[in-house]
């Protein structure tokens, strides 16, 4: 999976649902759905998947459709629930019969049938077979249409192409898309319970890559999780993580890892090493990490966590990460999930308090997403505290878009290659891997401050 520009959000249950994986995936990154849900409860995940994978189409494969024999009251019901404005009418052939819209059902009583209202076949510009965007695009200007139904040669439905996706396509060039002109987009599954049935349920929505995500990835447990996965599902893409040593970045390419993610402890809402101890500062993981690949492999890193400012991005990009994944960074934004909740803030100046707006974010081993996740809300003090937990839960103020907080780390991405003396990120990590040296000052604490301390 190509991604234009380097981001990933995180699999967070505070950060990552359908809004953020879709702004995500529209400015060249991509969006990894959590699963902070309860095991069994596969379904509230896969409709976050579906709300991305419907977002945007080249050729809209499966469009909502109806029967002409059905009531506007039933066409208006499905409107509703799909959220779409027309609806293709088809028989029980599959073949093309007209198509719907909201503006054909105004004004009218909902006992009518969809075929009195429908706009037929015979008025309607139909393509038959799949035509390329600039194509369709010349048909739609030439006979002022909005939508393009898309017909074999014996006139059964193959898709459906809208004036509005391919508009979406031209004003947003980078956007990750597959090979249907869709958005792409990730989910997160565990390697214990239902994952495997959660990931069968996914991969049926669309989704284009799975991340078996786990706090200790060079385990045993994890070894089960890729054998099991592998046996099911066969060389659909696939991340595992994370782990940030030289022997555990092996042992998951050696077991089928399509990508790895890196870091164990670095991260906001992370409390690891504090709890255990345990962990490595993440520039040194990434650097055994991309060393024990080689810079030649085919496997790419996800740098995660730990990258408290924007200039850590480049760093965690020249030390050995191919993406970066972010948590903390789109904390507050619009398009995390969560409740805005108000909270009393002592202004300095006047010592006056005032209202704020703040969303939550968690750790997914905070005691909170741990108990959505397992459903124990009943447990006592005692037993929750026995789960040994490694997360927290700080509240955030709100700001506004992801979409500007992404585009703010791009600006500062291809600042950092110009200051590097490169005309691109890859040439960039190049001139870094040959002479590190070159690029790397060890700093006293007065440069440290001077350089880090506002």
């Amino acid at each position: 999976i190509e991604l234009k520009r380097p981001i990933v959000s995180a699999n967070m249950d505070t950060v990552t649902r359908a809004d953020m994986a879709i702004v995500q995936a529209e400015e060249g990154g991509l969006g990894i759905i959590d699963r902070g849900y309860r095991d069994g409860d596969i379904g509230p995940q896969v409709r976050e998947v579906e709300i991305v994978k419907r977002r945007q189409h080249g050729v809209i494969t499966d469009p909502y459709t109806i029967a002409p024999g059905d009531t506007l009251a039933a066409a208006a019901a499905r409107m509703r629930e799909s959220g779409v404005g027309t609806l293709v009418v088809i028989d029980g052939d599959r073949q093309l019969r007209g198509l719907l819209s909201e503006r054909d059902l105004r004004f009218v009583g909902p006992d009518g049938r969809v075929s009195d209202r429908m706009t037929p076949r015979e008025r309607l510009v139909v393509h038959e077979g799949v035509p390329s965007t600039g194509t369709a695009s010349q048909l739609m200007v030439r006979h002022k249409v909005k939508k393009l139904p898309l017909v074999d040669a014996d006139g059964r439905l193959l898709g459906l192409i809208t004036a509005k996706d391919l508009l979406r396509q031209q004003q947003l060039p980078f956007a990750t898309r597959d090979g249907q002109g869709r958005l792409r987009v990730g989910a997160a599954i565990g390697a214990r319970g239902d994952y495997l049935e959660r990931a069968a349920e996914l991969i049926k929505a669309g989704v284009d890559v799975i991340v078996i995500d786990i706090a200790h990835g060079h385990s045993v447990v994890m070894e089960r999780a890729l054998e099991g996965f592998r046996n099911r599902f066969g060389d659909f893409e696939l991340v595992a993580g994370n782990v940030a040593t030289a022997e555990g970045v092996r042992f998951l390419a050696e077991r089928g890892a399509n990508a790895i993610k890196v870091g164990i402890g670095p991260g906001g809402g992370c409390t690891t090493r504090l709890n255990t101890s345990f962990g490595v500062p993440q520039a040194q993981a990434l650097v055994e990490c991309r060393a024990a690949l080689g810079p030649d492999s085919a496997i790419p890193i996800i740098a995660d966590g730990g990258m408290h400012r924007d200039g850590a991005i480049v760093l965690a990009l020249l030390f050995g990460g191919d993406t970066v994944m972010l948590g903390s960074a789109f904390a507050g934004t619009l398009e995390t999930p969560g409740e805005v909740v108000q909270k009393a803030v002592l202004l300095p100046e006047s010592q006056k308090p005032v209202q704020v707006p703040f969303k939550v974010l968690r750790g997914m081993a905070s005691l909170g997403a741990i108990k959505d996740r397992l459903d124990i809300e009943d447990e006592g003090a005692a037993d929750l505290q026995a789960l040994g937990l490694e997360g927290m839960e700080v509240s955030v103020p709100l700001r506004g878009s992801a979409r500007a907080v992404i585009r703010e780390m791009i600006r500062h991405l291809c600042s950092a290659v110009s200051y590097g003396g490169a005309a691109s990120l890859p040439e960039l990590k190049r001139r870094f891997r040959d002479d590190p040296e070159r690029y790397l000052i060890r700093q006293s604490e007065a440069a440290r401050r001077e350089s880090y301390e506002r």
